[in-house]
């Protein structure tokens, strides 16, 4: 696991001595770890997830289930434990997928709030072919991002789709050559970072919610925080920066 901030974006890089960076327990330790450190450093406004070349991550440590019974894997949470810390970042995510982004590797992507794919990347849900169901969310963000159809044929048959039939079915925002995935995906955090952080980090709150919930409690969850900008000090500024025809100077407050 590497990190680096720069410009109040944080680049957390997935790797392992195994380049298709198997979601091991130590490695997801390591990667939510990185992650609290980012969503409490006050430098850091927006955070790039990325791995290596050939991949993202390509699935959990499937030698590490093989000795677990049920009463083990329920009894420590297996997954849950550490993976569900994830949802907890309250910073944008921004995913750069090269290469492999399979079972775990996919899953990890989908719980990024912007993913943007190199021309590499594979996307997939193989868990079937091992006799399992996907366990972080395969068989639940999977359908809200691509539809039922798509994700109940990736989920049954195992098969994999590429970096442009992500894109269009609504899993990737955008597809970008190999050599400027980070690049391109630095400048999109940049883009968030230059924005009032209370601000960018409650619109996030509401975009999650709207999966979370009615329609009817949806708006009115939203509403209550547009209502609540009004105490900013960074919503004022940016009005009167607007009306003035400059560029606003946000504070955080």
């Amino acid at each position: 696991m590497t990190e680096e901030t720069e410009d109040g974006v944080a680049v957390i890089r997935l790797s392992s001595d195994n380049p298709l960076n198997p979601l091991t327990d130590e490695l997801v330790d390591a990667l939510v770890a990185s992650l609290k450190r980012a969503d409490t450093d006050p430098g850091v406004r927006a955070v790039v997830l990325t791995g290596s070349a050939k991949a993202f991550a390509a699935g959990a440590n499937v030698k590490a289930m093989a000795p677990l019974g049920y009463a083990d894997a329920f009894q420590q949470d297996y997954i849950g434990r550490n993976w569900d810390a994830i949802r907890q970042v309250r910073k944008p995510l921004v995913a750069a997928v090269q290469g492999y982004a399979l079972g775990g590797g996919c899953e990890l992507a989908m719980m990024c709030d912007i993913v943007l794919a190199a021309e590499s990347a594979v996307f997939g849900q193989p868990e079937v072919a091992l006799g399992i169901v996907p366990g972080a969310g395969g068989t639940q963000r999977l359908p809200r991002a691509v539809g039922k159809s798509l994700a109940m044929w990736m989920c049954l048959t195992g098969e994999s789709i590429t970096a442009a039939e992500a894109h269009q079915a609504g899993l990737v925002t955008r597809v970008v050559p190999d050599d400027e995935i980070v690049f391109v995906t630095q400048q999109t955090a940049q883009a968030i970072a230059r924005h009032s952080l209370p601000v960018v980090m409650a619109i996030k709150e509401a975009v999650n919610r709207a999966f979370e919930s009615s329609l009817n409690e949806g708006l009115l969850f939203e509403r209550r925080l547009f209502h609540a900008g009004f105490a900013l000090h960074d919503q004022k500024e940016g009005i009167a920066a607007f009306t003035e025809r400059r560029g606003a100077s946000f504070t955080d407050q």
